[in-house]
This record gives structure tokens, C-alpha cells and sequence, in this order.
């Protein structure tokens, strides 16, 4: 059955510099997982030493707040629009002068999921998932925008998106082969359903789904609910339990600010593959 808990009953453990870390997803708390979620919250002035395994991947969305990574390369500004990758062997400083929050994810022994990353390890990179393309579904109202694929971060060992769905939208029932992942309410609240029973979810709340779990979600009617959602590793099949459900994604030609996006997604079905290598 799939975990489901909101954040704000894990308790915070402090890190030094001014960050608090909550351990979301761990061993611990969901046997076998191969994905370590935290949620980090850093105090104004606060800093964050990054280090990432040799064969590991992290990532991690800023969910509030600004901050900034300095790297071999430089250092880059953040805010709420970002998404980052960490490679393999990683070494960065996360700082906020005024304070900020963020999800921060990693893949221990990544190369399981992805051999390749041991001669050809993907690069650090910040996007911009503001100007990225916004795709609309086929069946229904949802919107998704990509925010971790193989174009973007060169690996299959993850995959990213963040869902939206309109007040009073539901999904089609499926499951997923090859891969287990997990959602984070970014805001509003529905219900969601594993294995057919239903629990409530709300913002903050993580749901974990195993390998072959059935589930869909409905936004409540009264506001819309956002998601993003990771799974490792991201080559993985999905099948529906009605197969003309299937889901598919037009592109918009916009981004979801209105705007021009900053590249082009064509339309695709996940009925021909479950990680397009065009996105």
C-alpha cells in the first residue's frame, strides 16, 4: 500500500549554518526505497556544504524563498522557478541570504539505473522550469510541464514532472513497471487512490507508490492542485487499466507564464514509450 504523510509531522534535525533538514523519505520509513527525499529550510544567512557520491544523482526544486549555488564553475541565483542536477561527485555550496525552502533528492548508486553514467556522467545544471514547455492532456483538463528528463539532465536513472490539475479533475487508473516514485503536493488538495482506496491529500503531503501499484488522483472542486512527481529510475513502462485512457500530451506552444517556451516538446503518447527521449 503506498506511504502517504505530510511534512509537517516529520520532525526537523538541525545541519549547522542556520539549515534544518527533514528526513521525508528514508529506509526507515519506506522499506527498499532507492530515492532519499529531504526537505530543507534555510534560516536568512544560512548555508549548505553540497556533496553527492561518486555514483550517486541529486536534485533538488526550491519550493519558496532565493537562494544561490557556488560551483567549480561559477555560482548561480535561485528562486521558486528552479529545478537543479547534481552529478555524480558534486561539490557546491547552497546559501540564502533572507532564507528559503527546498526539496533536495538523491539516487544512491545511480549507475543500477543507468550504466553509462560511469563513462559518460551528465553535467551540472540549473532550468528554469517557468520556461519550459507547458503540454495539455488529451482526456481532460491536466497540464504538465517536464522538470528532470534525459535532454535536460542526459540520464535515465530519474524522471521529473510537475502535474496540474483543475478543480475537480481525475486522472485514469494505472500503474508502473520498472520503477518506484513519489509525489509532493506543491499546493491544494484531492484525493488520491492506491490500489482503489482512497486517502485525502493536502500541500506538503509526500505519497510513495511501490513498483506495480495501481493509483490515480482527483483535484477537490473548490481549488486547483499541483504535484511534481520523480521516478527512479525514469525508463519504466506504464500500463492502464482502461487502455483507451491512455494518456497523451499535446504540446501548447507556450510556456506557463504565456510566454514563448524556451524550447519545443512534440506531442507524445505514453502508450509508445514511458520516458520520450525528446523531452
Amino acid at each position: 500500500m503506498a506511504v502517504t504523510f505530510n511534512e509537517s509531522a516529520v520532525a526537523a534535525e538541525p545541519l549547522g549554518n542556520g539549515v534544518a533538514r527533514q528526513r521525508l523519505l528514508t529506509p526507515e520509513r519506506v522499506p527498499g526505497t532507492n530515492i532519499l527525499l529531504d526537505r530543507l529550510t534555510f534560516a536568512a544567512g544560512a548555508s549548505f556544504e553540497c556533496a553527492v557520491p561518486g555514483e550517486s544523482l541529486a536534485w533538488f526544486q526550491m519550493l519558496a524563498g532565493e537562494a544561490s549555488i557556488a560551483h567549480p564553475q561559477g555560482r548561480e541565483a535561485l528562486s521558486e522557478a528552479h529545478v537543479v542536477f547534481l552529478p555524480p561527485g558534486f561539490r557546491g555550496t547552497l546559501a540564502s541570504e533572507r532564507g528559503a525552502r527546498l526539496l533536495y533528492a538523491e539516487v544512491p548508486n545511480a549507475t543500477r539505473f543507468d550504466p553509462a553514467l560511469a563513462a559518460h556522467p551528465p553535467r551540472f545544471r540549473v532550468v528554469d522550469w517557468t520556461r519550459e514547455p507547458v503540454l495539455s492532456s488529451q482526456h481532460d483538463a491536466r497540464q504538465r510541464i517536464y522538470l528532470v528528463t534525459p535532454k535536460l539532465f542526459g540520464t535515465k536513472a530519474i524522471k521529473g514532472e510537475m502535474i496540474i490539475y483543475p478543480p475537480g479533475t481525475t486522472a485514469a487508473n494505472h500503474h508502473h513497471e520498472g520503477a518506484e516514485h513519489f509525489m509532493y503536493i506543491l499546493r491544494g488538495r484531492g484525493t488520491a487512490y492506491a490500489s482503489e482506496q482512497p486517502f485525502p491529500v493536502r500541500a506538503g503531503d509526500v505519497v510513495y507508490y511501490y513498483d506495480r501499484e495501481r493509483h490515480y488522483l482527483s483535484a477537490g472542486d473548490g481549488e486547483e492542485m499541483v504535484f511534481a512527481e520523480f521516478f527512479a529510475p525514469g525508463d519504466c513502462t506504464t500500463v492502464w487499466v482502461d487502455e483507451t485512457q491512455v494518456c497523451a500530451w499535446l504540446p501548447t506552444g507556450r510556456d506557463i507564464r504565456g510566454g514563448t517556451p524556451a524550447r519545443e516538446i512534440k506531442g507524445h503518447s505514453l502508450a509508445e514509450s514511458a520516458i520520450p527521449q525528446d523531452v
